[in-house]
């Protein structure tokens, strides 16, 4: 994870994001500590953003961590140097070309921090008579000068141009010497703050790689302690890379190419090889577990559940370890899922699986994820239904329930009918029987349901209409009760419930007819037509609208539209629920 996160450090800083890259060094230095080469890469990045304090304190943890190693000396000089601190940087730079004599970085860096320190030491003095015309233009400031203003930051790469503005800062009387040098007149133009044209328009400038950061700010408004720029940027890789990291690099591609073969391997059905290909990746890095999941992906698709799982819960443990991205995780444990529902032989098995996909889900709340539990789940209950399915025993609950409604014991006899449904879901009888409870209890919506249940079941059983009528008419929905009672007779012409259930209806519904209905029961049945869809509908009606005007204003069309069957059926609906009253 350090090392990963290292990696996303080089890239950002390379790409020129240094905020960025201080956060993944910060995060890598979280997880290793007492690796100096991370808190010089960080030095690197404060420095890139001129935050010289924040860069010394990590050069100092870096020469503290390795004191042999010279670019930490190299860091330490240029933090010093930009905080103004040229005796400090002088000794730093000295102190690592102790250490590496050869090392022209800090070569280089101790010829700036000397020039510095000089021009500083020069500047301190009191002035004489301006005897050199451009003699304030290469002060102290001019390397930050150069380095902000955009025309002339590009030159600083360049190592003639540099030794030319040092010889000047030196002597600004050699100035004739370099008159001839576009990139000096430009350099000139700048410290001046004098527009000068230094090349032709439409001439290409070479962009050299990880260009300094470009700062809006005026040249001559420049802060001092720009200096820095002196010390060059960083390598886009600016971490040093030891042998042993090497090693682990080069292992990191061999795992990726072992795993590209994997899959190809896994396209084209070759599950052997692809096992191969994936096993070569985990035993070369076992810091990404992608080849974990590939492989249990394998195992999966030749029905070796046993071994996807174990592959799964390895990833999911060495994820957790490593902090992987958590839809990793997720994609480990929803293949487990998978798995164990392909072993899932009784509804018991579907427990585990279920509780694997809800942990993926916490993860990564994954579509395909969350349609494999709810498979999962519908299975389980299919399955424990198939499993306590018992006709026999349900028989036995249903005569317990009707010996209990026999004593009037209703809710008692409720818990009979329910268990005998349990033990057997497509019993019409048991429906039809709790049913009469419900009803009995006055819990009508349930009795309507349980008897609609009854006739889906056996549209032939004559009990599951007389019980949804008799519902139906203690609702004092009297049209809807002579349809169902009406319809229950289709299938049993003479039984007596349902003649007697027709008979019923009929005589409500005239009672509306005649007007025989007290002012509080029109008043009630209004009330109850009212919130009825189908009687809402008909007012609704446009059709019906003038209908119901004909039928007070036209005595004549009004017969007319009682010839239509469709019409006079609303009729009479509106008739029968109170709203229409004939005379």
């Amino acid at each position: 994870m350090a090392d990963e996160a290292k990696a996303k450090g080089n890239a950002a800083f390379s790409a020129g994001n240094y905020t960025d890259a201080i956060r993944h060094f910060t995060d890598a230095i979280n997880l290793a500590p007492t690796n100096h080469v991370l808190y010089s890469n960080r030095s690197a990045a404060f420095a890139s953003l001129n935050q010289f304090s924040d860069a010394l304190s990590d050069a100092k943890k870096t020469v503290d961590l390795k004191p042999d190693w010279s670019k930490g000396y190299s860091r330490l000089g240029a933090a010093h140097h930009g905080l103004r601190q040229f005796d400090d940087a002088v000794s730093a730079y000295k102190k690592g070309l102790e250490v590496d004599p050869n090392n022209e970085t800090l070569k280089s860096g101790l010829a700036d921090a000397q020039s510095a320190q000089a021009a500083a030491s020069a500047s301190s003095r009191p002035r004489g008579a301006p005897n050199n015309l451009f003699g304030d233009a290469f002060g102290p400031d001019m390397w930050a000068k150069l380095t902000a203003d955009p025309a002339t930051r590009l030159y600083m790469q360049q190592p003639d141009f540099v030794n030319m503005m040092k010889d000047l800062q030196r002597n600004p009387s050699n100035l004739n010497l370099y008159l001839q040098d576009q990139r000096v007149m430009q350099a000139l133009s700048v410290l001046l703050n004098v527009k000068m044209q230094s090349h032709a328009p439409g001439d290409d400038i070479e962009i050299p790689d990880s260009p300094p950061k470009e700062r809006k700010r005026p040249a001559d408004e420049a802060e001092p302690v720009k200096e820095k720029k002196r010390e060059p940027e960083p390598e886009p890789e600016p971490m040093e890379v030891s042998e042993e990291e090497k090693e682990i690099k080069e292992r990191k591609a061999q795992a990726q190419k072992e795993k590209e073969a994997g899959n190809a391997s896994y396209k084209k059905k070759d599950f052997e090889t692809a096992i191969s290909h994936y096993t070569k990746a985990v035993e070369l890095d076992d810091e990404d577990i992608s080849f974990l999941t590939n492989r249990a992906a394998v195992y999966l698709e030749m029905g070796k559940y046993d071994e996807c799982i174990k592959d799964c819960e390895k990833a999911v443990e060495r994820g957790r370890e490593l902090r992987s991205d958590y839809k990793m995780v997720a994609r480990a444990l929803t293949r487990k899922g998978t798995a164990l529902v392909k072993l899932a032989k009784t509804s018991k098995d579907y427990e585990p699986a279920i509780e694997t996909f809800q942990k993926a889900l916490t993860e990564h709340r994954n579509p395909d994820t969350l349609k494999k539990l709810n498979d999962a789940e519908r299975a389980k209950k299919e399955l424990e239904q198939q499993e306590y399915y018992n006709p026999e025993l349900a028989e036995k609950e249903r005569e317990k329930g009707n010996e209990c409604f026999k004593e009037q014991k209703y809710p008692d006899a409720i818990k009979h009918y329910t268990e005998a449904l349990r033990r057997n879901p497509k019993d019409a009888k048991a429906y039809s029987n709790r049913a009469a409870c419900y009803t009995k209890l006055g819990a009508m919506p349930e009795g309507l349901k349980d008897a609609e249940k009854c006739i889906e079941i056996d549209p032939k059983f004559s009990k599951g209409y007389t019980r949804k009528g008799a519902v139906q008419f203690f609702m004092k929905e009297f049209d809807k009760a002579l349809e169902t009672y009406q319809e229950g007779l289709k299938h049993d012409p003479q039984n007596p419930e349902l003649l007697e259930g027709v008979r019923s209806c009929v005589q409500q519904i005239n009672r509306a007819s005649r007007g025989d209905l007290t002012p509080d029961e029109l008043k009630e049945r209004q009330a109850k037509a009212m919130q009825d869809p189908e009687i809402q509908n008909i007012l609704t009606d446009p059709v019906m609208g003038q209908v119901l005007k004909d039928l007070q204003e036209n005595p004549k069309a009004a017969q007319d539209h009682m010839k239509n069957p469709s019409v006079m059926n609303k009729i009479q609906k509106l008739i029968s629920a109170g709203i229409v009253q004939m005379k």
